[in-house]
């Protein structure tokens, strides 16, 4: 087995958001933390149709690292996509 897979196998194995955190916080520094924490922020701000340009002045980072949260929300069975539609209970953008 490769090493991503062991990774996927670990990250698969948390059952529970305490221990998923105690992960977190083992393979993680706190800035690496931050920078998801700012991924999942411009995820959730794109999904609900906030300006590109006032996510990147808000949050702080660059047109770039948006568009790559644009793309992941355009693939059609994109699990972020479907996980926001469901979290949102808007079913409109699947």
């Amino acid at each position: 087995m490769d090493k991503y897979e062991d990774l996927l196998d670990l990250f698969a194995s948390t059952n529970d958001r305490e221990s998923m955190r105690l992960l977190f916080e083992d393979m993680f520094t706190d800035a690496e933390i931050k920078d998801l924490e700012i991924r999942w922020k411009l995820m959730n701000d794109l999904y609900n149709h906030v300006p590109q340009r006032e996510i990147a002045s808000n949050l702080h980072i660059s047109l770039c690292r948006i568009t790559r949260g644009s793309k992941m929300l355009k693939k059609k069975d994109g699990y972020v996509k479907s996980y926001l539609s469901n979290h949102y209970d808007d079913h409109l953008h699947r």
